[in-house]
């Protein structure tokens, strides 16, 4: 197995604690579920939120579905003019048995138009 590094992003409706929370637990679902990773294939999980999501941290999310040995950690992304607002990146280390060429990235709802090259 080697180490993978995944990449994804959702955007949020709202700055809400609900919003952000289902956000989350929607997008780490379906990257969990298309790359075919178990918690003990995680390494760790870096979150980072747009400036306006402050009402709850991705990793208290990611916490409802198990993840209580993985190591993550939020941040905030760089506030550049022109950017979309409302958005939650992730960027996971697992373990895979996948080639680079095989690991699915997945952007979902408006964050799909971040990478139209990865967006399926």
């Amino acid at each position: 197995m080697q180490v993978r590094a995944i990449r994804g992003a959702i955007s949020v409706p709202e700055n809400s604690k609900e919003a952000i929370s289902s956000a989350v637990v929607e997008l780490l679902k379906k990257i969990l579920e298309v790359n075919e990773l178990s918690e003990d294939d995680l390494i760790s999980i870096l979150f980072t939120v747009t400036g306006d999501l402050d009402q709850e941290f991705p990793a208290t999310a990611a916490r409802s579905l198990g993840l209580a040995n993985t190591p993550l950690i939020c941040a905030r992304e760089i506030d550049v003019p022109g950017s979309m607002s409302g958005i939650i990146r992730i960027l996971i280390h697992a373990y895979s048995r996948r080639s680079k060429s095989e690991i699915e990235h997945i952007y979902l709802r408006d964050a799909a138009k971040l990478r139209k090259d990865l967006s399926k």
